[in-house]
């Protein structure tokens, strides 16, 4: 087949064959959505230069310096979801972004409000997954007037400089865990609730819609106070196996934090005969969430789209910078996934 000429690119692109040549020599300025174009146009044909149209591309493009302060460095969900954002970083098309990630193992307001204001002093905007607490709405707040803008990820926080806000709906997160296990649960029982921390807004908000729905709906399940696991699958373990040892009506588990491992460790210790009855349903889904749902040892993991939103909130990192003068606050829910043992 006969290889592309410029001509050809110059035509598919709708553009002069002087700027196809500007653009691949690289010596004088062509607006990047021109560049843009003739790069879409490239890939569409085949053309051989395509690689230097890409060097120009990226050349030209704005450049964002994007952190990212998750936590825990030793969970596998938290690394999951550093590779799925600098993934959304490095698939950006009209800037060139380079992603800094970092983790909080010490889930000390203190510590990550040190942490998140030393990102913000390298970056140009930060996102944070953390417990809402005063300390780090004062860090926000710092970095705001510094117009470095923070993006709360997962879970909102409730300082008002924060520039925006990317995660599920909470509210239906918490119902549709108690309609699955309301669902599935026609006689009487208890049900357990572990959160991971109070200060969680997005566990907090499910934990209350979780039980309005069955004070609604399932009024023959009493729900129990909630347990903070403070995010330690050894305090979930501890836990699970007292309730199990303490109490022969335990019919659920909704756990919205941190320590699912410690609850799947409790249950595969009991007899199945024990097991078989608890339907368990919690957030998110790593190696060990997996490894739970094949064994019919979880009902059900409501899950975020990991590849949709981290898109999401590179996007949004974006325009927070690019808003000018500070507005109002984004919001940007993603709708949830939600894996069973027969879809996932």
């Amino acid at each position: 087949m006969r290889r592309p000429t410029i001509a050809d690119l110059a035509k598919e692109a709708g553009v002069s064959i002087s700027t196809v040549n500007r653009i691949l020599a690289g010596t004088a300025s062509v607006k990047g959505t021109t560049v843009q174009l003739v790069q879409s146009a490239a890939e569409r044909i085949g053309f051989y230069g395509v690689g230097a149209i890409e060097d120009r591309l990226r050349k030209s493009a704005p450049k964002y310096r994007l952190g990212f302060l998750l936590q825990q460095s030793s969970r596998e969900l938290y690394q999951l979801f550093g590779k799925k954002i600098v993934e959304a970083c490095h698939a950006r098309r009209d800037e060139v972004v380079d992603p800094v990630i970092d983790f909080v193992d010490l889930l000390t307001p203190e510590n990550i409000a040190g942490r998140l204001k030393a990102l913000g002093a390298d970056c140009d905007a930060v996102a944070v997954i953390a417990a809402d607490h005063p300390v780090i709405a004062q860090a926000i707040r710092e970095l705001h007037d510094k117009r470095k803008p923070v993006t709360a990820y997962i879970t909102d926080q409730s300082a008002r400089e924060r520039a925006a806000y990317v995660g599920a709906d909470n509210w239906k997160m918490g119902r549709t865990a108690a309609w699955l296990i309301g669902h599935m649960t026609p006689g009487p029982g208890r049900i357990a609730v572990f959160i991971g921390n109070h200060r969680y807004q997005c566990q907090d908000v499910a934990d209350a819609s979780f039980r309005s729905y069955m004070r609604e709906h399932a009024p023959h399940l009493s729900i129990e106070d909630s347990r903070p696991t403070h995010e330690e699958p050894s305090e979930a373990y501890r836990m699970v196996k007292e309730l199990l040892a303490t109490t022969d009506d335990l019919v659920g588990i909704l756990i919205v934090g941190g320590g699912i491992s410690g609850v799947l460790r409790a249950l595969r210790e009991a007899s199945e005969d024990r097991r078989k009855n608890v339907r368990v349903v919690c957030r998110d889904i790593g190696p060990e969430t997996r490894k739970g749902l094949s064994e019919g040892l979880i009902t059900a993991a409501l899950c975020h789209p990991l590849e949709k939103i981290s898109a999401t909130l590179v996007q949004t990192m974006v325009e927070t910078i690019n808003q000018g003068a500070p507005g109002s606050t984004i919001h940007r829910t993603v709708p949830f996934d939600i894996v069973t043992p027969e879809n996932m």
